[in-house]
């Protein structure tokens, strides 16, 4: 417990770090073929609204990924999905907003169909064996504050709940609320648990937190899960960087309109 809480103190310095590292390098870019800035002085922008902001492009997208550079150790680039993603999060219940949402978990579709999907990436926790995905979406404003609403009433909707594996084997599900520090226009964080036993009487529980939170008509989803040892600091620390690079990223974006 206590590396995974000086590991999450310590994303405070690459927030600021990689941030600004992107910033610059985006900006040098261009430099070769345009004057200084300097060269022109009185010459002013004013920024357009939110409304006209361009979309992103796919290499900016990109950009806003966290990678596991930015992490260290223990995270490293993904082997792939994970086991419990079929073997214990495909599961089916009788409560309709309660089946939504492990739909929704194992698709990671938290957004619905209408959502783009810009930039996804996946890391793997090589102590803890977790997973922590994260993409950059495309979405209405109105759309994702209709999701957000909507995973705020679900830990009183799906407190507690069962849920059936593919196999039958059936899992004690719980569902909390999530903090998240004050980030972007919009947020809420959700930890689910699946809790069962094998045939050997021992006790499994997945565990698997999910941030989401919108900037602008864009909005980023992790998720971050797994039968071991999952932390909420870090999926917190985890989702201030990305919203914090997924901002940088969009007002370069505009710079360059």
């Amino acid at each position: 417990m206590t590396r995974r809480a000086l590991l999450a103190v310590a994303l405070v310095l690459p927030l600021a770090a990689t941030a600004c590292s992107a910033i610059r390098t985006e900006k040098a870019a261009p430099a070769t073929t345009s004057a200084s800035p300097s060269a022109s002085p009185t010459k002013t922008t004013a920024p357009p609204t939110p409304a006209s902001a361009p979309a992103l492009t796919p290499s900016q997208a990109q950009a806003a990924l966290i990678t596991y550079t930015d992490l260290g150790e223990p995270w490293a680039p993904t082997q792939g999905a994970a086991t419990w993603r079929d073997g214990l999060l495909k599961a089916t219940t009788k409560k309709p907003d309660c089946q939504k949402l492990l739909d929704a978990l194992y698709s990671e579709r938290l957004f619905g169909t209408s959502a783009h999907v810009r930039a996804a990436t996946g890391l793997d926790d090589t102590w803890d064996d977790a997973q922590l995905h994260h993409q950059v979406v495309a979405v209405r404003p109105a759309d994702a504050d209709r999701t957000m609403a909507w995973l705020k009433t679900l830990p009183k909707k799906c407190g507690t709940f069962t849920a059936a594996t593919g196999t039958g084997v059936v899992q004690k599900a719980a569902v909390a609320d999530g903090r998240l520090p004050g980030i972007g226009d919009a947020r809420q964080a959700l930890r689910t648990t699946l809790t069962s036993q094998n045939t050997d009487g021992e006790e499994t529980t997945l565990t698997l937190d999910v941030a989401a939170v919108r900037i602008g008509d864009d909005a980023l989803l992790l998720t971050n899960g797994g039968l071991g040892d999952v932390y909420a600091e870090i999926t917190q620390a985890v989702a201030e960087l990305a919203a914090q690079r997924l901002t940088d990223v969009r007002k370069q974006a505009r710079v360059q309109v």
